[in-house]
């Protein structure tokens, strides 16, 4: 009885233990840039609470980290954590198109969180809220319109 027990509690620990981790989903993004002039943008798109906090860096287009501090906001949340555990890429230019993945934890969606591009050109303007999409089930099924270099975003769920 008692070994029955310990087998009882070693399943329900490895259940408890495999619930624990966040189920998520992935994303296929695909961005377009509007035709500007100019260097190559640096975009960040982070996840961002429903308080406006920033939360986590889902992906850096980018690949040179002294120009980060170009991309404002965003740079004052990394520098308190300057370990970038998301994907990196290189910048991208005017009239270009680009094609990530990213992963979301389902229990953000329909719960207030967002995702926010923030985008930079040297010498140019900074866009802290180039594209904002709300994490609904709606919203990421739709085209959003960027504000500054970003022409659009679209996410598809893979």
């Amino acid at each position: 009885m008692r070994s029955l027990s310990k087998i009882i509690l070693a399943g329900g620990l490895l259940l408890f233990s495999v619930n624990s981790f966040a189920q998520t989903s992935k994303y296929k993004c695909m961005l377009q840039m509007s035709s500007y002039m100019g260097d190559g943008a640096y975009i960040v798109v982070s996840l961002i609470d429903s308080k406006g906090t920033y939360e986590k860096t889902l992906y850096v287009m980018g690949e040179d980290k002294k120009w980060y501090n170009s991309v404002k906001e965003w740079y004052k949340f990394y520098s308190k954590k300057p370990n970038v555990n998301a994907k990196t890429g290189a910048s991208i230019s005017g009239g270009d198109r680009s094609i990530t993945t990213f992963e979301i934890e389902d229990s953000k969606i329909n719960k207030g969180y967002k995702l926010r591009f923030e985008s930079a050109v040297e010498d140019q303007k900074y866009h802290v809220n180039d594209v904002e999409i709300p994490l609904t089930t709606d919203a990421l099924a739709e085209k959003t319109e960027g504000k500054g270099y970003i022409k659009y975003v679209k996410l598809s769920k893979q």
